[in-house]
């Protein structure tokens, strides 16, 4: 957080002294055209398939008979409602569909569902081949007490000869089904550690959980037994079992993704909605910033934020105006946000060299975005209310979200920019 502090407080000194700039955004009004209509043009859009082709979205592939609870995944990872999981998913094939998080657009996850492989005529076999071609982790989903799993084993021993080394991850989810009575709520603390069944486990369900084991043996595969529920199923937590996911995921894909899209802390409701946004467009223009070519690389950065200004304003509810991105950019500033002189300035620090300057100038510009994606959060809440706020006030909101920006950031980032 230091060095980042010391980066930002240094291109505050220069900016001040080189007040004058003949980059493209060097107007204010510019900028804020830019910002109210974030057209794209033809080298531009060329950079951002660039940027989508070098960033390939994460996609979990959901294998298992219907009702297993695939949906139930979805909707505890992204917090998502099951209306809009329901609504969500795109067909892709003429059986798979594919539900991208938060949005098209600007995807963290995407979950590849596959039709159920019980469901009578239906022939796996093309969808396999072609899902094999998106998936980086295979996510099966089986309920615990299933053991009719014949279906799913010939498919997955075929999944597994082809790809040998693909992550998979086996979800025993509805435990609950596997409890002595409906009184009964889950076994704490959490009795799987480390894939264990632990002895606070009733009886049928560790023995129908040991067997399925037993079925699926030889796939290499990490068994999460799990139970996410609905609130009003009156099972707590009802999302038993979260925290064993989420590491088996990260040890698969080691990105930070529960980190991005830890929003159990934003109380706000429509700071919630805007959270996933907000860290996938600053981690579209950290990519954007280290385009080799300068303004293909600014006119990028400028166009996702201010797809990231529309974004939040819609999630508020509320009009983007000239006078409100004025406010912002005036208490920010313009060559913050559009980063050019904190890319300047980092080239003139010895310490870090031309490569590593690439990968700085990509965190600092991902940095600049959460931090404006924040403090447009905090500037359409109070607006929402009725509320001024100072530019001061704006200004010491965005130091504060810039830095934490930077931490959350900066693995993600750096992975992202990485060559293949």
């Amino acid at each position: 957080m230091s060095k980042l502090s010391d980066l930002f407080s240094k291109w505050k000194s220069r900016n001040k002294r080189n007040p004058e700039s003949n980059e493209p955004f060097a107007e204010r009004r510019d900028y804020t055209a830019k910002i109210l209509n974030p057209g794209v043009d033809a080298a531009v859009e060329q950079a951002i398939k660039a940027i989508h082709a070098s960033l390939p979205t994460p996609v979990f592939w959901l294998l298992g008979k219907t009702q297993s609870g695939k949906s139930a995944i979805v909707r505890t990872l992204t917090h998502s409602t099951a209306a809009e999981i329901g609504s969500g998913f795109k067909p892709c094939t003429k059986t798979a569909m594919f539900f991208d998080y938060p949005d098209s657009e600007s995807a963290l996850l995407r979950f590849l569902d596959t039709r159920g492989l019980s469901e009578a005529g239906y022939d796996p076999s093309e969808d396999m081949a072609w899902c094999e071609r998106q998936a980086h982790l295979l996510i099966v989903v089986v309920k615990a007490m299933d053991h009719q799993l014949e279906t799913l084993v010939s498919a997955l021993r075929k999944i597994r000869k082809a790809h040998p080394d693909w992550p998979l991850i086996v979800a025993q989810t509805s435990l609950h089904e596997g409890y002595p009575g409906r009184a009964a709520n889950h076994p704490q603390p959490y009795p799987f550690a480390s894939e264990a069944v632990g002895p606070a486990v009733p009886a049928g369900l560790r023995i129908s959980l040991l067997k399925q084991r037993q079925v699926l043996a030889g796939l290499n595969a990490r068994f999460v037994p799990i139970d996410f529920t609905f609130p009003e199923d009156g099972y707590e937590p009802a999302d038993y079992g979260i925290d064993a996911f989420w590491t088996a995921i990260e040890a698969a894909l080691p990105i930070g993704l529960r980190a991005m899209l830890d929003i159990g802390r934003i109380n706000d409701v429509y700071s919630k909605a805007a959270h996933p946004h907000i860290v996938s467009y600053a981690i579209l223009t950290g990519c954007a910033a280290a385009i080799p070519l300068p303004a293909a690389g600014l006119s990028a950065v400028v166009i996702l934020q201010g797809k990231m200004f529309h974004s939040i304003a819609s999630i508020y509810g509320l009009p983007l105006t000239r006078q409100s991105v004025s406010e912002i950019i005036g208490a920010i500033g313009l060559g913050v946000l559009s980063g050019m002189g904190g890319r300047e300035l980092l080239k003139l620090v010895p310490y870090y060299g031309q490569t590593v300057v690439a990968g700085m100038a990509g965190l600092y510009t991902a940095a600049v975005s959460y931090a404006l994606g924040k403090t447009l959060c905090f500037y359409f809440s109070h607006t929402k209310q009725g509320e001024a706020l100072s530019p001061e006030a704006l200004n010491a909101m965005f130091k504060r979200e810039f830095m934490r920006g930077g931490e959350l950031l900066r693995d993600a980032v750096k992975r992202r920019q990485a060559p293949e």
